[in-house]
């Protein structure tokens, strides 16, 4: 039983975390006004100084309705990816930022500096949702679904191109998901339900 417990709490634990962090740099960049955050700078496709903000640019928000409109799904879909354990969800993470970032370095609107964790968000929301593909359980399909119909609408309308939102961190951070669940299960079991 207490194991269960300190997973339960390493678990929420390391997103409670991640999500602290924006919150504690969006709170110190309200309180020191400048040109900027304290963590640097987002995302400048196209530009050097522009690849040093790829590892960053998930810690930054414009303000805090920027922050919390990404806290509230990265809390919900994280949880999920969280049953599965800690090690999967930075697996998922990682991927994201990586992937979102360099497609959106390559591809996204030069003169803007995109910063957030949508990416991150968008991530997780493609990897619930191709998961069941790859590792074929029924708990996989489950959440798959509950995902999908929570989710897939609002999600779909925010990878569209509109001015002030990085549809680009959107697109491949999703991409980002889905080559995580594809590179987390690389071979298909032929029977598999749990």
């Amino acid at each position: 039983m207490t194991t269960n417990l300190d997973g339960i709490k390493t678990r929420a634990a390391t997103l409670g975390g991640l999500i602290a962090v924006m919150w504690f740099l969006r709170i110190l960049d309200a309180l020191v006004p400048g040109s900027g955050s304290a963590a640097g700078h987002g995302i400048i496709p196209r530009s050097w100084i522009g690849l040093e903000g790829i590892p960053v640019a998930p810690f930054i928000h414009i303000d805090f309705e920027h922050l919390l409109a990404n806290s509230v799904p990265l809390m919900i879909l994280g949880a999920l990816v969280l049953l599965r354990g800690v090690m999967e969800f930075l697996f998922v993470v990682l991927a994201s930022v990586l992937v979102g970032g360099i497609g959106t370095w390559l591809f996204g609107a030069g003169d803007a500096q995109h910063v957030g964790a949508s990416g991150i968000v968008f991530g997780l929301f493609g990897y619930l949702i191709f998961r069941t593909a790859f590792d074929r359980r029924l708990s996989s399909a489950v959440i798959t679904v509950i995902v999908a119909v929570a989710y897939g609408t609002a999600m779909a309308w925010s990878i569209i191109p509109e001015e002030g939102i990085s549809w680009s961190g959107h697109f491949f951070g999703f991409i980002g998901g889905l080559l995580a669940a594809r590179w987390r299960y690389p071979r298909q079991e032929q029977q598999r339900i749990v």
